[in-house]
């Protein structure tokens, strides 16, 4: 496949597929730009070249076509300042208005096309919407990590209508990629990956994959506690899945005959209620009293599986550690921010992906002490599920 940085944008317009579905607030403002600041190296890259740029997202999920708070000409602005130069919108991303607007289109200039979801063909992989979005430009980049696992129009489908040599990955995905790859394919050992959040249903792909690469895994967050229930301990009010206690019983089973060392919290903050405000209090994680939930890890955990971290050279992060979004319950989860950032230091290779893990390493500074943030949460846990994405697989195609 084309290098990126190998190719010379002059003279061409270039279709790049970014992903700008970002959090806007009541007022139409923008509250986590880390995904659009993610893409500036890419777009830069072809307007400093002597081309021109057509951006595509989708932004959120409109229901039957056109809806004003999911037009992305509430991004135009914040782009423009992002991108230092103005940015063009068009008010459709096929069609009359948008073919004039990208035909006017001049080197080093920019033009955001409006939300691709507003045609139900793009969620379909609908070829003919593919081919109307391919006639735009004479260049096809997929910077967009966070929907390469959907096999949309725009993802999956465009690719085709670009020769070998006219598409390619931006430097975004091409970071994505390569950061999944080493800690997949050439992790260093120890290896360890650090899975939080809510359920286990949404991680047991994840779990299983990982038991033939890492040596240790840590498991925090409420779904911890369907795995302590599975191993005869009382979590009294905590997080958990009754359905899925077997799965965590055969997930410890398997990592016992692989030698793979499984970290639970030993104790646990708790609560008497889900709430910012609770009654706090400490409890070994496998005996909370009746009417208390399991809300963070407790200091013996966060002690355990900093030393666990800080002996490692590859860490995979997925998943906050408890509510971290609640000022009482959030330490565990910095714990581990602190010990991933100083492991790091040391060497070690950490991948942060998942969008909670993100927004906590976002939140206490952590960012720029880890070898790589990854912009895709459900892309980057079915890429660790060892499924082919279709994003990528088209360009490789």
């Amino acid at each position: 496949m084309i290098q990126f940085t190998d190719y010379n944008f002059a003279g061409h317009k270039v279709l790049v597929r970014v992903d700008y579905n970002v959090p806007l607030n009541d007022q139409f403002e923008i509250t986590d730009d880390t995904r659009m600041r993610a893409t500036v190296p890419t777009i830069s890259k072809i307007l400093e070249d002597g081309g021109s740029a057509i951006l595509m997202s989708h932004l959120g999920r409109p229901k039957g076509g056109p809806e004003d708070k999911f037009s992305l000409r509430h991004l135009v602005n914040h782009l423009g300042k992002l991108l230092g130069r103005p940015v063009f919108f068009a008010e459709d991303c096929i069609g009359e208005k948008a073919r004039l607007t990208a035909n006017k289109l001049k080197p080093g200039e920019i033009l955001l096309l409006e939300n691709l979801r507003f045609y139900k063909e793009e969620e379909k992989g609908d070829e003919g919407f593919a081919k109307k979005l391919a006639s735009l430009g004479d260049v096809y980049v997929n910077d967009a990590f966070g929907t390469a696992h959907r096999a949309h129009a725009s993802t999956a489908i465009i690719a085709k209508y670009f020769s070998p040599d006219r598409r390619m990955f931006g430097l975004l995905m091409e970071g994505e990629v390569k950061s999944a790859e080493h800690v997949l394919h050439h992790s260093q050992k120890p290896f360890v990956a650090i899975i939080g959040g809510a359920k286990v249903s949404d991680k047991i792909l994840i779990l299983e994959n990982l038991l033939d690469k890492a040596t240790d895994i840590i498991i925090g967050g409420g779904m911890a506690y369907t795995f302590m229930k599975a191993t005869g301990g009382n979590i009294g009010n905590s997080l958990c899945e009754q359905d899925r206690i077997d799965t965590a019983s055969d997930l410890l089973k398997k990592a016992a005959e692989k030698n793979v060392c499984i970290h639970l919290p030993p104790d646990s903050v708790i609560a008497d209620k889900f709430d910012a405000n609770a009654n706090d209090s400490t409890s070994p994680s496998n005996n909370i009293p009746e009417g208390w939930m399991g809300l963070d890890i407790g200091e013996n955990a966060c002690e355990q599986f900093s030393n666990v971290i800080r002996k490692s050279k590859t860490i995979l992060w997925n998943g906050p550690m408890g509510v971290f979004e609640m000022k009482k319950f959030q330490h565990g989860t910095k714990a581990v921010a602190i010990a991933v950032a100083d492991s790091t230091q040391h060497g070690a290779f950490s991948l942060v992906g998942g969008g909670d893990s993100v927004a906590a390493v976002n939140q206490f500074g952590f960012a720029d002490k880890v070898s790589y943030v990854s912009t895709g949460g459900g892309a980057m846990l079915e890429y660790f599920e060892g499924k082919e994405l279709p994003g990528i697989a088209a360009m490789k195609g």
